[in-house]
């Protein structure tokens, strides 16, 4: 499902259920990591490690250990970006060439509601008030988790940018319901990338088996484009 998210030059891997082939098919630095997980947390880890090579395998880059970062973050093989994401009942990986996209980011969620605690935590007023009105409208999609999982897509694709934590209350999304697309407005200076400054970010969303998936790919083209309007166009 994440495929249908993406731009055609995204590679990805996903599953429903866990492999416990994959468990043996770790890379020992890989293992090394989780040795003293619970059960639960190598499962994932593994799992998702399996569509990060099945990924890998589609866009003609050698099978590769995926680390972690100080924040969590994966770290991929030079000139690759990526994205790892993993919820119950569902894994996924999405890979990109870095000559094309400037960042990626992917993010699964159960479509359950969140708590008003956890709500009023991850976002703002007019957030909130969006939500309300669209839970009203179409009360078959949980859009509290909508939200938030738009969210968490917004870090994946800040973080390798920024190289900087954003906070969740730094960005606000406005979901468009119709269309299955969602944009969220920076809320402070974004990162500069290929000359251009990141002022927001555009992404879709998919609700499908009981999964809310949210995607953002930011391509180089697109800020390309940005930085010819932004001049007025060429001179002749």
């Amino acid at each position: 499902m994440i495929d249908e998210l993406l731009p055609s030059s995204v590679a990805t891997g996903s599953t429903f259920v866990d492999h416990d082939a994959a468990l043996t098919a770790l890379y020992p630095q890989e293992a090394a990591a989780v040795a003293s997980a619970w059960p639960k947390r190598r499962r994932e880890y593994a799992n998702v490690r399996m569509c990060a090579r099945r990924a890998m395998s589609e866009l003609g880059v050698p099978p590769a250990p995926v680390l972690s970062g100080p924040r969590g973050e994966p770290l991929w093989p030079d000139g690759i970006v990526g994205s790892l994401t993993h919820c119950p009942g569902f894994r996924a990986a999405a890979l990109g060439r870095s000559s094309a996209l400037a960042g990626l980011g992917i993010d699964a969620e159960p479509n359950l509601p969140l708590t008003q605690d956890l709500l009023d935590f991850v976002s703002l007023p007019q957030e909130r008030a969006q939500v309300h009105a669209l839970t009203r409208a179409s009360p078959d999609v949980c859009w509290d988790r909508l939200l938030f999982s738009a969210k968490e897509t917004v870090f994946k694709a800040w973080f390798p940018l920024a190289a900087s934590e954003l906070d969740f209350t730094e960005a606000d999304i406005r979901i468009e319901p119709g269309s299955g697309t969602f944009s969220a407005r920076l809320l402070v200076p974004g990162p500069v990338v290929d000359g251009e400054r990141i002022h927001g970010f555009g992404g879709r969303w998919l609700a499908r088996r009981g999964i809310l998936l949210t995607a953002i790919a930011l391509s180089r083209t697109d800020l390309s484009a940005r930085r010819y309007a932004g001049r007025g166009g060429a001179s002749r």
